[in-house]
């Protein structure tokens, strides 16, 4: 029941596959992605919330947001940055690079795919790697990318329990070797679910006595009161009805989802209407009385107040705030800097 929630909840989440790079990193070599300020202008106009991850397909690095401890990363695992801060990728730890070329994000914006980069001096190659940015949308609300920690890091299985996340990898260096036709696309897509699939392995590691949206999914009362609302969104719910439906007191599903999710379970149902209504409204095929039909409000008019009241905008100027063109076709290396030097 829970993973229809989670369901639900990726698919608002309508991510865009990022561009990739090929990376060829030789020892001693550090290479900084820039703040996500920098690069959605360039690259990525109108969207909303960026991601970053790095595939390491050969060799070990070390990697950290800005002014955070670095782990290391080995070949065959792949770390995600969920709100793409500023990070380093360094053959050793402790390591900064300079960030000033961002005339790289137009070069890779307007070369073939996926953008090869050399990073470090003519040593041995030290780590190899393919990095890129995914797109989505967050506003107005989406529980996922709330909940989700800054950095989220997991491993392909080898052997009998390969599973396709190792196909990923493997994948991801064929296609960035090769560079052949439609290659491209097929990364986005796998990235894509690559980003789903490190979801999944985060629920599945949460430990007991953590909480948040995603312990929420997990509980028995609370998970469950969680896929009948997002079954049901337009349905006009009581506490009373989902603690029948879950099986429990009023009393206790109302603690329990505060406790977990944060908010009561009716503010949850409220802001989860208006998220599946500006998805609605944001694709342009549904008026503004139709979409407060889908999502539960006898007029148009009670919607859009309670539209205005949550969002902060009308209906009708959150469908129009997107920039006429859209989003571009999304790039955005990590900048390199040949000099590397330890901070």
């Amino acid at each position: 029941m829970a993973a229809d929630a989670l369901s639900d909840v990726l698919k608002t989440v309508r991510l865009t596959g990022g561009t990739f790079f090929d990376v060829i990193a030789a020892a001693p070599w550090a290479a900084e992605s820039p703040p996500r300020e920098m690069i959605l202008p360039k690259i990525l106009p109108g969207a909303a919330h960026l991601i970053a991850y790095h595939v390491i397909v050969e060799g070990r690095c070390f990697a950290n947001i800005v002014g955070e401890e670095p782990m290391a990363i080995e070949a065959g695992e792949v770390i995600v940055f969920t709100k793409s801060d500023p990070h380093i990728l360094s053959s050793s730890p402790g390591m900064r690079a300079n960030r000033g070329a961002l005339d790289a994000l137009d070069a890779a914006a307007a070369g073939q795919l996926p953008f090869l980069i050399n990073y470090g001096g003519n040593g041995p190659v030290s780590a190899k790697f393919v990095c890129g940015y995914l797109a989505c949308d967050a506003q107005p609300f989406n529980p996922l990318l709330e909940n989700l920690p800054p950095v989220m890091k997991v491993r392909g299985k080898q052997g009998d329990d390969a599973n396709w996340l190792s196909q990923f990898i493997r994948v991801a260096m064929l296609e960035s070797a090769n560079k052949r036709a439609g290659g491209e696309s097929v990364l986005a897509k796998l990235s894509e679910l690559m980003f789903i699939e490190v979801v999944c392995r985060h629920l599945e590691a949460l430990s007991p006595e953590q909480a948040g949206w995603f312990a929420g999914l997990r509980d028995p009362f609370v998970g469950k009161a969680l896929s009948l609302m997002h079954a049901r969104p337009a349905r006009n719910w009581t506490i009373g009805e989902l603690a029948k439906d879950v099986g429990v007191s009023r009393s206790v599903l109302a603690e329990r989802f505060a406790d977990l999710v944060g908010i009561p379970p009716m503010y949850y149902l409220a802001k989860w209407r208006m998220q599946i209504a500006s998805g609605l409204l944001s694709g342009g095929n549904t008026n503004i009385a139709g979409v407060a039909a889908e999502v539960g409000y006898g007029s148009e008019a009670a919607f859009s107040r309670a539209f205005k009241k949550m969002v902060g905008i009308p209906p009708s100027a959150w469908r129009h705030r997107l920039d006429d063109n859209g989003p571009s076709r999304t790039a955005g290396p990590l900048s390199p800097d040949p000099q590397s030097q330890r901070s």
